[in-house]
């Protein structure tokens, strides 16, 4: 009883639901990888094909962050929620029907349109109710909690595929959805404005944002730091259980062991911000993420263990960044949360999505593609970082 009084205390119920939503992208992407090379075979299709619906439903997510944001601004927070995430269980029903690559991939623009809510709003919430450092905090515990699913959903989908079928996967996934929609059904309207803002305003909130230099070259910097993640991500099936033989059950821990540093960073992160501020420690986050890319260049580290110490230490450095720069960069507006929120969150997306495409190209050697694309990448971030603190003074946060 101790036990569930602590966890109350430490992790109140509207963390735990924001926490679930903003997990939809991750249970809905990580959860179904084992499948991947599964349907290949299944389906007769070819890799670019079955790679197609991860790569759809990112696209479909990114375009629909941009209209839930504004649309929250305009409506509240509850309506366009519950809209996304009925759109979203429904969708998952679609997916665990599928019959071709076709259909899955529908299923899948669907799944991305209605995850797209969560996201978009999961963030202005957090703006709503919570400010500065105390925001932070938020993030940080929204990070601990949202960083088990990638570590534990690739192994969860493994496990389902073995003993049941890859549809009960996405059956998994419409619980979770339902268990998301009665706590959105059940809680507070967040936004307080009294008079919301009217079309005009809400049509124009991203050419405001698009101005403001301050948010727009943040978001910039830590979205360059998303490519070498995101082609991983997509990649890792193909690369563990095609390129290296490993079956679906031993592809999970490998990725639930990479998965643990999403875990360990928030709170590493949580610990160094009592002594350091925040713009300090992102550099050395940065760097790390330099030094892991130039390791997946080094040929005499043996396979697989160059692409899995090398992707923990990148995504631990990704993850460790990652909380600070989502404060510094709603930090810098005033107004538009929900459309700020929405660009962020998108930028972020859709970059992810160009670069699993780019990376489920027909390359030679996967591995040193991702090296590079996480050098390139890292190196336009800490150019940017450097233009941050030269040309537009301190940034607050």
């Amino acid at each position: 009883m101790k036990v569930i009084h602590h966890i109350r205390d430490r992790f109140p119920p509207i963390i735990l639901l924001l926490a679930l939503l903003s997990a939809f992208p991750p249970l809905a992407t990580d959860m179904y990888l084992p499948a991947l090379p599964l349907l290949q075979r299944e389906w007769q299709a070819p890799l670019v094909a079955i790679n197609l619906t991860l790569v759809t439903f990112f696209m479909a997510y990114c375009g629909f962050l941009l209209i839930y944001g504004p649309l929250s601004d305009r409506y509240g927070r509850r309506p366009p929620l519950l809209f996304g995430v009925g759109l979203f269980i429904v969708s998952c029903l679609i997916c665990g029907l599928s019959q071709s690559a076709g259909m899955m991939t529908l299923g899948r623009v669907l799944q991305g349109a209605g995850a797209a809510a969560a996201s978009a709003i999961v963030f202005a919430v957090c703006k709503d109710l919570f400010t500065g450092q105390q925001r932070q905090r938020v993030f940080i515990q929204i990070g601990v909690i949202v960083a088990t699913a990638p570590m534990i959903a690739p192994m969860l989908g493994a496990w389902i595929i073995k003993l049941f079928s890859w549809r009960w996967i996405f059956l998994l996934q419409a619980v979770l959805g339902t268990i998301a929609l009665i706590g959105v059904w059940c809680m507070a309207e967040s936004r307080k404005e009294e008079t919301p803002p009217s079309f005009g305003e809400v049509a124009s909130s991203y050419f405001r944002l698009l101005r403001n230099r301050r948010y727009i070259v943040l978001l910039l910097t830590l979205a360059c730091t998303c490519v070498p993640i995101f082609a991983f991500i997509g990649g890792s099936a193909d690369l563990y259980i095609t390129q290296f033989g490993y079956d679906e059950q031993q592809f999970g821990y490998f990725f639930g062991f990479n998965s643990l540093a999403f875990v360990l960073a928030p709170l590493t992160f949580s610990r160094l911000a009592r002594r350091f501020a925040t713009i300090r420690i992102m550099p050395f986050a940065f760097l790390g993420m330099f030094c892991a890319s130039l390791l997946l260049l080094c040929p005499w580290i043996q396979q697989p263990w160059r692409l899995t110490l090398s992707m923990f230490l990148l995504t631990f450095c990704f993850s460790l960044c990652r909380p600070a720069g989502n404060n510094l960069i709603l930090e810098q507006v005033d107004r538009d949360t929900g459309a700020a929120s929405s660009l962020m969150v998108f930028s972020y997306f859709m970059i992810g999505a160009l670069s699993m495409w780019f990376f489920s190209l027909n390359w030679n050697d996967k591995i040193g593609v991702l090296g590079w694309m996480g050098v390139v990448s890292v190196a336009c971030t800490l150019l940017l970082w450097q233009l941050v603190k030269r040309r537009l003074g301190p940034v607050s946060g």
